[in-house]
C-alpha cells in the first residue's frame, strides 16, 4: 500500500468530483470513504490506474450519499449517470483546493486541519494524533470548517499569503503521533511550488528546507533540546541546505522580497557558518531589519535584539530588548541569554527560571530549567 500515492491523489480526486457537481464537503467526504476502501482492497488487488479507481469509487460513494439524503432529492435528479470505466481526467485542481482550505473566514486551526485532510490526504485520526486532541474534537473542527467553505468554487483565485501562513503553521508543529507534520508541510509546499511560480512560495519552501536540515542535530539522545550554538553541524543535511539556498537565490533574483525570503536568508546565513564563531551576525541583523520593515512583527524585533547582541555587544541587544513588550513569547529567555553574555549570571539564572515557568513546550521548559541550574551551581560554588 503506497500511502504517499494516496495522499498525492486526494486533492486531484476531490477536484474531479467538484467539477462533476459535488459540493466541496460532499466531495471530500466521498474521497475519504474511497481512501478507506482503498486501504482495504488495494493490498490484495491493486488497480492498474489508481486515480481512475479512486474517482470511480468516490463518485459512487457520493451518489449513494446523495440518494440517501432526502433533502437533496431535487439535486439528485440533475446528477449525471456514473461515468464509464477508463482513465481519469488529467486536470488537477490541487492549487484551488489549497486556496479553498485556507479560506480567510476560517480560524488558523481549522484551516490547518482542513488542509491536512483535503490536500494532505490525512485521516481525521492522524490529524487528531498529530495535534494531541481527541478524534471527536478534530472531527467537529473539520466539519465546521467544511460547512464554512461549502459554497466555495474551484475556479476562483485565492490568497497565496493565507495559504503560505497555513503551511507554515503546519511546519512549525514539527512531529507528533504517527505523522511527521514538518515533512508533510514540505511535501505540500513542494506541490504548491510546482503549481504556481511565486517568489514567496519558493521562499517558504527554502525556509522549511533550511530549518529541516538542522533537525538531526537539534536534540540529544535523551530528547533534550540542543541550542543552535551547541549543535553538531556535521549532522546537518547538506543536500537540503543546498536545495534551500538554490531556491532562495532564485527567489531573491526576482527582486520582490517578502517575509519568507527574508527568514530564509537568515536561516541560510546560519547554515553557511561552519562554526558558531563564523556566523555573520552583522548580515543577520540587516536581514532582521528587512523582516521588521516588511512585517513590523514584534517577534522579529525580539530576534533582532538577540542578533544585535551577538553582532555588537550584549548591552546593545539588551537596549534593543528594553523597547519591546516583556509579555512577548520568549522575551524573558532572550533577556536571560543576553544577561549571561553580559557577565551577570545571577540575573540570568533568575530570568532563565522565570522563562521556564512560561515555556510553550516541555522540552523548552526543561532546557531553560537546566540553564538556570547550571548558572546557580556556578555562582554558588
Amino acid at each position: 500500500m503506497d500511502e504517499t500515492l494516496l495522499r498525492t491523489l486526494t486533492p486531484t480526486v476531490i477536484g474531479i468530483l467538484g467539477r462533476r457537481g459535488a459540493g466541496f464537503a460532499a466531495a471530500e467526504d466521498a474521497v475519504q470513504d474511497a481512501l478507506v476502501e482503498a486501504v482495504r482492497v488495494w493490498p490484495e488487488n491493486p488497480p492498474r490506474d489508481p486515480k481512475a479507481w479512486l474517482v470511480a469509487v468516490a463518485w459512487r460513494k457520493f451518489l449513494d450519499a446523495a440518494r440517501a439524503d432526502t433533502s437533496r432529492r431535487r439535486r439528485e435528479l440533475r446528477l449525471e449517470d456514473e461515468p464509464p470505466p477508463g482513465p481519469a481526467a488529467t486536470a488537477d485542481d490541487t492549487l484551488q483546493l489549497y486556496f479553498l482550505c485556507a479560506h480567510p473566514s476560517l480560524t488558523p486551526a481549522s484551516a490547518v486541519a482542513l488542509t491536512l485532510r483535503a490536500v494532505g490526504g490525512l485521516s481525521t485520526r492522524q490529524i487528531a494524533q498529530a495535534y494531541l486532541v481527541p478524534e471527536a474534537t478534530m472531527a467537529q473542527r473539520i466539519s465546521r470548517a467544511k460547512r464554512t467553505v461549502a459554497g466555495g468554487r474551484f475556479d476562483r483565485p485565492g490568497d497565496v499569503a493565507t495559504v503560505l501562513r497555513v503551511l507554515y503553521l503546519v511546519f512549525n508543529e514539527g512531529y507528533s503521533g504517527d505523522v511527521d507534520l514538518a515533512a508533510e508541510a514540505i511535501r505540500l509546499t513542494r506541490r504548491l511550488a510546482a503549481g504556481i511560480e511565486h517568489e514567496e512560495v519558493a521562499g517558504l519552501l527554502a525556509l522549511m528546507l533550511l530549518h529541516h536540515a538542522r533537525r538531526p542535530a537539534r536534540t540529544r539522545p535523551d530528547g533534550s533540546l540542543l541550542p543552535l550554538a551547541e549543535q553538531d553541524r556535521g549532522l546537518w543535511d547538506v543536500r537540503l541546505i543546498t536545495e534551500g539556498v538554490d531556491l532562495l537565490q532564485a527567489a531573491l533574483a526576482r527582486d520582490r522580497l517578502g517575509e519568507y525570503q527574508a527568514q530564509a536568508a537568515i536561516a541560510a546565513l546560519h547554515a553557511d557558518a561552519r562554526t558558531v564563531e563564523e556566523t555573520d551576525w552583522a548580515q543577520i541583523v540587516e536581514w532582521y531589519d528587512e523582516l521588521v520593515r516588511l512585517t513590523g512583527s514584534p517577534v522579529a524585533r525580539l530576534n533582532r535584539a538577540v542578533a544585535l547582541g551577538e553582532a555588537e555587544a550584549p548591552r546593545a541587544g539588551l537596549a534593543a530588548l528594553a523597547g519591546l513588550d516583556p509579555s512577548l513569547p520568549r522575551y524573558t529567555a532572550a533577556a536571560a541569554y543576553l544577561q549571561e553574555r553580559d557577565g551577570d549570571p545571577v540575573t540570568a539564572a533568575r530570568l532563565y527560571a522565570e522563562a521556564a515557568r512560561s515555556a510553550p513546550s516541555l522540552p523548552e521548559r526543561d532546557h531553560l530549567t537546566r540553564q538556570a541550574a547550571r548558572l546557580n551551581a556556578r555562582f554558588r560554588g
